[in-house]
């Protein structure tokens, strides 16, 4: 069942349905598109561009391309890791920039409705000119919110609040045979069939094109703080983690790190951290209501963390000083790419086994004679690793990656974690899947796809094949 290729016949059409403005096959603009931010770019350019600006225009282009099989890759603001917007089989590129319209902030209900190309920052800045707060920061800004969708993204606020999926209540979207469906709606509880808008979240585009989002919202907490705490060593403060837990202690974030990454993002910021010459630490992120408990919790984590030997605390004396020492951890991985060559990897993994799995990965670096750089996410499991060929020869790098990478990914699955806990898989982990996913939970997933994409023309290629691509 090969793909057709895009005609001259099939662009002019495409140009009779959303305009001839719309519709683009430029070079330099297929060399652009061709890659999103994963460390090894692996560019595949698409053959058209289309920038539909509403539901019923993707409608047609969807059953045109279904009708004519050709692939379709949805597209936001091109910041994955995995390479789930690239067009690796040609087609259409079906790019979301110009529905970025927030549609309604619903002050009465606590939600906003807006369009999948809408980014982060436009969003933050809306609703909090409205009095109220979407709390999740998957740490990059200029994200769009479908993009968020597709991967279902987490980031460093997820202890807390959850994930993407925590906060959708609704959604709007065309399935690949031309059909716009309704999910959900502006209620926090629902019994009536399946849920599809759980579903389509995080299936990475590939079973239906999100044309408008349902988002729920809460109101900003009044004060925050920032507590930077060094240790002598990664197992103590991974260990500190499950404790404060304990204690019906619910941080924002609880982010852990080592002395090599911190060393990476000083020369790459031109900054100094605090404490950098300590082997391991742990930055936790809390939120209260007032100064007076926002200092009693603050007190009890830092009591914790002593017990299971903190050298020291550190807290930011100023709201810069917290934002300056918050954009450093976001820095880290443009601050490792900046170092050389490097891979990430994005495990998640139960919070009590993080410290293990990190120990298994140390001895796998050292049987493979390549460093690997380890922070994340301590409060949710989910563990960023970098292994890095800074001084390694570029085919020796090459050589050596797929098995370090299928090592780790074997040692999380061993520890009853999964590949990918906010990046999603796209095409470059998608041959990992069957590592840590039973085969007849992938071909039920396949059964699935099928039903919602029987010519396979969604987003073809990633997450799994289904054998006829």
């Amino acid at each position: 069942m090969p793909y057709s290729k895009v005609t001259e016949e099939l662009i002019q059409k495409l140009k009779e349905i959303i305009g001839e403005g719309n519709v683009s096959t430029g070079g330099e603009e297929k060399v652009r598109l061709a890659c999103d931010e994963m460390p090894n770019p692996k560019p595949h350019p698409p053959e058209v561009i289309v920038k539909p600006e509403n539901a019923v225009s993707i409608a047609k282009v969807l059953r045109l391309a279904n009708e004519k099989r050709i692939p379709v890759t949805p597209r936001g603001a091109g910041t994955g890791l995995c390479g789930g917007c690239v067009s690796i089989k040609g087609g259409i590129l079906l790019s979301l920039e110009r529905m970025n319209r927030i549609l309604e902030i619903d002050e009465e209900n606590f939600v906003t409705v807006v369009e999948p190309g809408v980014v982060l920052a436009d969003l933050f800045k809306a609703v909090e000119e409205h009095g109220l707060y979407y709390p999740l920061y998957p740490g990059e800004k200029a994200a769009t919110i479908g993009g968020n969708i597709a991967t279902n993204a987490g980031g460093m606020r997820a202890v807390k609040y959850g994930v993407t999926r925590n906060f959708v209540l609704g959604l709007e979207a065309v399935v690949p045979t031309g059909e716009i469906i309704q999910t959900g709606g502006k209620f926090v509880k629902c019994s009536t069939g399946y849920d599809l808008t759980q579903l389509i979240i995080g299936s990475e585009g590939t079973l239906a094109v999100v044309t408008k989002i349902i988002l729920k919202l809460s109101t900003a907490p009044k004060r925050r703080e920032v507590l930077f705490i060094p240790f002598s060593n990664l197992g103590d403060a991974i260990r500190t983690v499950p404790d404060i837990l304990r204690h019906k202690i619910l941080p924002v974030g609880i982010e852990f790190m080592e002395r090599d990454v911190i060393e990476i993002v000083e020369r790459y910021m031109d900054m100094s951290i605090p404490y950098h010459e300590h082997e391991a630490f742990l930055m936790i992120i809390l939120e209260g209501e007032t100064e007076a408990e926002i200092y009693q919790v603050s007190k009890q984590v830092e009591g914790i963390c002593q017990k299971h030997g903190a050298i020291d605390t550190f807290v930011p004396a100023s709201e810069k000083a917290k934002r300056q020492l918050i954009e450093a951890r976001e820095k880290f991985y443009p601050a490792l790419k900046s170092f050389g060559p490097t891979d990430i990897v994005d495990v998640v993994v139960p919070r009590s086994k993080i410290a293990e799995f990190i120990e298994r990965v140390k001895v796998i670096s050292q049987k493979q004679k390549m460093p690997v750089v380890a922070y994340g996410h301590a409060g949710d499991g989910n563990v960023h690793l970098h292994p890095v060929g800074k001084d390694m020869d570029k085919d020796e790098w090459e050589a050596k990656l797929p098995e370090v990478l299928k090592d780790i990914y074997q040692v999380g699955a061993s520890l009853g974690g999964m590949i990918s806990g906010e990046h999603g898989l796209g095409f470059v982990k998608k041959n990992y899947l069957p590592i840590a996913m039973d085969q007849n939970l992938i071909e039920l997933m396949k059964r699935m796809k099928k039903a919602f994409d029987p010519n396979n023309i969604m987003n073809p290629g990633k997450v799994f094949d289904l054998g006829y691509e």
